[in-house]
């Protein structure tokens, strides 16, 4: 009867002791005997991954066999045999729970996931995330039917490391890897300069000074901002008034801080363009007066221009895009170097200015004008010739062609050539031949008939230029003999922004609802655009500096450029010295990080899953267009009962693709 009293009293301790172990902690230091073991001196919890000192465990495992199926006192539960000792006033704890062990077990069992799933499931289940899904599995699925994709998209590729959530204040390692600021900054404190997921060494200046990616910023604050709006959270108003209910004038709306032009809204468009129309405005785009925008046509300000379509921008002097080209130009002195000649001017581009803080009316330029942006699209249009609406203003007082007063509308010009010169204020500048080509005559001049094909001036400044780009081929907008106007020689550019919506009531509803689905995805790629090239980043890498690039794009700003280079001085050779290779973006010298570039794997997967979801709707939209001209071939009666086997058939598809 005493042995087995004492049997028992010896399990009962043997108990005791388990509970009184203690794990290492997250730096690898044992809680019980505040030693930093050695990897073979620590042992790894089957159950729950947690890693124990063995000299410290009551029972270590004896045989190495059984070191790969071993469980820490936490996850192991006492025999079933053995009652607890009494509980008194100092009570031990509680084991956990035999459901939890379970639970975490089936997870590491199961074989679909990888170990990040299964670490971040083990984290959803000890905080309980998981099991008030379990709980509640009607509010889990109307919580996945209300949640938005980009979101989760962004949620399973992201996460920072440490916190496994969506990183706060985003820092990029050159390695690729994203995390918290303050989690970074808390893991450099701690002596270690390598990455904490793969081992990259960080840079020194990187780690006493990290930069935050601010491309991850507002890509991570837009996808917040959609998952609100979808889940019934507080919306943003929107002021938006369509173009049939806006005045004839601009008008200053209710929020504007200030009266006058700078805080006005545009009032009614009276064409029927996009903003990305080339060319005149024919009649038939003029319902209101059904003439077109004629040369010659006055306006009060930029805010009227844009109402008939000459100009759409009422702030820049460039209308067009980096890819496409440029629609029009706004002659109104804001360079020195411009020279206007009437039927043909010398234009310079944008930029080239610090328009930074107070400084947004400065005039004074410092550093180069490059062929990028607007620039670009000019060149754009130089190279495929296509034509370029011209409105001159009244501001642009060295001109003797410039109206007294506002804006006038001077018709179509052609770019003949561009190239970058050193101008007046001792910076490159952009520049560009515009040559007119319109079938009006010019505002003033006396003639009848407007322009015939004319000789190219001589420009003196041409020869000391650079990066001189000339049309090679046939023009787009073009002299037909035959005719004697000037027309389009080959088919005009696609528009790209659609004026009119689908009038039909349930078509424009799909419309509108997959537009805005569309937007925040299209949106949310635009975002992770290279610096340098503006599209897409294929390959993208980030930089110590936290900018991106496309990884081709900034090798190809430094070809040919050595990381050393060797001097010598009267034949006696003196040490190499390094070669400083600044960011396009910051004078931060990235030399280091280039002679080992890492693509950053983490944003190529979500800009190719992005792509793929935008692809997919693109799909489902065209699916829902046919399914409106079915209906309509259905109402018309025309193609009979095959025709609307057909429609019902693709409906369903429809409302398939729409659950999904």
């Amino acid at each position: 009867m005493m042995e087995d009293d004492a049997k028992r009293q010896l399990k009962a301790t043997n108990i005791m002791a388990n509970k009184t172990q203690l794990p290492c902690d997250g730096d690898g230091i044992c809680m019980l005997c505040k030693a930093k073991p050695s990897d073979l001196e620590t042992i790894t919890c089957k159950t729950c991954v947690t890693p124990w000192h063995v000299d410290c465990l009551s029972s270590p495992p004896e045989t190495l066999e059984s070191t790969l199926q071993w469980d820490c006192p936490d996850c192991s539960s006492p025999p079933e045999d053995v009652p607890l000792p009494p509980l008194g006033n100092n009570p031990l704890p509680t084991t956990p729970s035999s459901d939890l062990v379970a639970s975490i077990r089936a997870i590491e069992a199961d074989v679909s996931l990888t170990d990040r799933e299964k670490a971040k499931k083990r984290q959803e289940l000890l905080s309980g995330k998981l099991q008030s899904d379990k709980d509640d599995p009607d509010a889990n699925k109307e919580k996945k039917k209300k949640g938005d994709d980009v979101l989760d998209l962004l949620d399973e590729r992201l996460n920072c490391s440490f916190c496994m959530q969506l990183p706060e204040r985003p820092v990029t390692t050159p390695c690729g890897h994203n995390f918290c600021l303050k989690c970074f900054q808390k893991w450099i404190g701690q002596g270690k300069n390598t990455c904490a997921k793969c081992r990259c060494v960080i840079p020194s200046k990187m780690a006493s000074q990290p930069r935050i990616n601010s491309t991850l910023v507002v890509a991570i604050r837009m996808a917040k901002l959609s998952k609100s709006l979808v889940s019934g959270g507080p919306q943003k108003v929107y002021h938006f008034v369509h173009n049939q209910n806006r005045p004839d004038k601009a008008y200053t709306t209710d929020r504007a801080q200030r009266n006058g032009k700078a805080n006005a809204a545009s009032g009614k468009i009276f064409v029927t363009i996009p903003s990305d129309h080339f060319g005149p405005i024919p009649a038939e785009n003029d319902p209101e007066r059904n003439q077109g925008v004629l040369v010659g046509e006055c306006w009060e300000d930029r805010l009227e221009c844009r109402q008939w379509g000459a100009h759409f921008p009422h702030v820049a002097g460039i209308a067009g895009q980096s890819n496409n080209g440029a629609q029009s130009v706004v002659l109104s002195g804001g360079y020195q170097d411009d020279e206007d000649h009437g039927e043909w001017f010398l234009y310079t581009g944008s930029g080239g200015r610090d328009l930074s803080g107070n400084k947004r009316t400065s005039k004074d330029q410092s550093f180069d004008q490059k062929f990028e942006k607007s620039n670009q699209a000019l060149q754009v249009s130089c190279l495929k010739g296509y034509p370029v609406r011209v409105v001159r203003s009244h501001k642009e007082k060295r001109s003797s062609y410039a109206p007294e007063k506002g804006l006038r509308y001077d018709g179509i010009y052609r770019i003949e050539k561009c190239w970058r010169k050193v101008g007046i204020q001792g910076f490159k500048v952009c520049r560009y031949l515009f040559v007119r080509c319109d079938n009006e005559p010019a505002p003033w001049t006396s003639d009848e008939h407007g322009d015939r094909p004319r000789p190219l001036p001589k420009i003196s400044e041409l020869k000391k230029a650079t990066d001189i780009t000339e049309r090679k081929g046939g023009s787009s907008w073009d002299f037909d003999e035959s005719d004697s106007r000037w027309k389009w020689s080959k088919a005009p550019p696609t528009s790209k922004r659609p004026v009119e919506a689908e009038d039909s009531a349930s078509g424009k509803r799909r419309k509108i609802r997959q537009s805005r689905n569309m937007s925040v995805r299209e949106r949310l790629l635009k975002e992770f655009s290279c610096r340098i090239c503006r599209e897409v980043m294929s390959l993208p890498i980030t930089t110590p500096c936290a900018h991106n690039f496309c990884k081709p794009c900034l090798e190809g700003v430094f070809v040919g450029k050595t990381f050393l280079r060797e001097r010598s001085s009267g034949g006696r050779a003196l040490r190499s010295q390094k070669n400083v290779m600044n960011c396009p973006c910051c004078p931060t010298d990235i030399s280091d990080f280039l002679q080992n570039i890492q693509v950053n794997r983490e944003l190529l997967d979500v800009i190719e899953s992005l792509k793929s979801k935008i692809e997919e709707g693109d799909a489902s939209e065209k699916l829902c267009e046919e399914v409106i001209d079915g209906e309509e071939e259905g109402r018309d009666g025309s193609n009979g009962n095959e025709s609307s086997s057909s429609v019902e058939t693709t409906r369903k598809r429809a409302k398939v693709d729409d659950s999904e």
